[in-house]
């Protein structure tokens, strides 16, 4: 059985911190013992939430916390967007890489600022921090990580993106779809609807993002040129970094060619905690490894 949310999300802070605690090192692996002291806990303990929470050792985790691991990545787990589809999706073990449903929102709705239009908003556990989620009547419309930016700021960005919206707290009416989008759920065929609300440009460069398996990364140009923009390398990124939908639209696998991690719009340790949870997820390594 998959660990609670909460669980998850408690243990991300803990997550983060050793993200800080890795850099000051000036990427030096630290022992298990080393680690555990620095962050107040017994090694035991230590290790069981790192465990619980990715999957694989605290010393295995922090190699794909480095912060050259991207550069790594980039040689050993990049894809084309042509060749995405082939690398096997399956595997991922994520739901919405396998059953997203997905309805985009007319041009002239979006030129109208979406006057009239009814989100639905509310606070969730994630296993990134707390989680604000949007969504209409036809499925999940935005998603933001707040443990950089505050709730009070994400908030107010991911509210603006849709000026002439009517919103409501009703974190109820979300519920199941957030529970499904963080793989909380028992049903094997249940799905996560996107109501993707952007300019024409912006929502081919999210549905490229869509084709990048879990555990992989590309690069902004190659997702320009899949889109048959191959000089827009620039204002794809510019895309990427205003996908409103967090984690289920992976723009945080988007990465530069020279193998940094280039922008992140909630925070560049959330984007290094997302890649690495997903590498180590997708590695095939001994997993009781101290």
């Amino acid at each position: 059985m998959a660990e609670p949310i909460s669980e998850r999300a408690y243990h991300y802070s803990t997550i983060r911190r050793a993200i800080d605690l890795i850099d000051s090192h000036g990427g030096k692996t630290l022992t298990l013992d080393e680690l555990s002291r620095e962050m107040r806990m017994s090694s035991a303990h230590f290790q069981r939430i790192f465990s619980r929470w990715v999957g694989v050792s605290p010393k295995r985790y922090q190699q794909y916390l480095m912060l050259g691991h991207a550069r790594d990545m980039l040689r050993n787990r990049f894809t084309t967007l042509d060749t995405a589809a082939e690398l096997g999706l399956s595997g991922s073990g994520r739901l919405h890489d396998l059953f997203m449903t997905w309805e985009a929102m007319t041009p002239g709705e979006y030129a109208r600022h979406c006057a009239g239009l009814e989100i639905s908003w509310g606070w969730f556990d994630s296993p990134f921090g707390p989680a604000l989620v949007m969504g209409t009547a036809n499925g999940i419309c935005g998603m933001a990580f707040a443990s950089e930016s505050g709730k009070s700021r994400t908030h107010d960005d991911l509210r603006r993106r849709w000026p002439g919206a009517v919103f409501t707290e009703n974190p109820d009416c979300l519920r199941a779809w957030v529970r499904c989008a963080f793989g909380e759920n028992d049903r094997q065929d249940e799905s996560v609807p996107l109501h993707v609300i952007g300019a024409p440009f912006q929502i081919k460069v999210w549905e490229a993002l869509l084709r990048i398996p879990s555990g992989y990364v590309t690069t902004y140009s190659e997702i320009a040129r899949s889109i048959d923009s191959p000089r827009a390398s620039r204002a794809a990124g510019t895309a990427i970094g205003r996908n409103p939908i967090s984690w289920l639209i992976p723009c945080h696998r988007a990465l530069r060619k020279s193998g940094e991690l280039g922008g992140y719009h909630w925070g560049l340790p959330v984007k290094r905690a997302i890649l690495a949870y997903e590498a180590a997820r997708a590695d095939p390594v001994d997993r009781t490894t101290p």
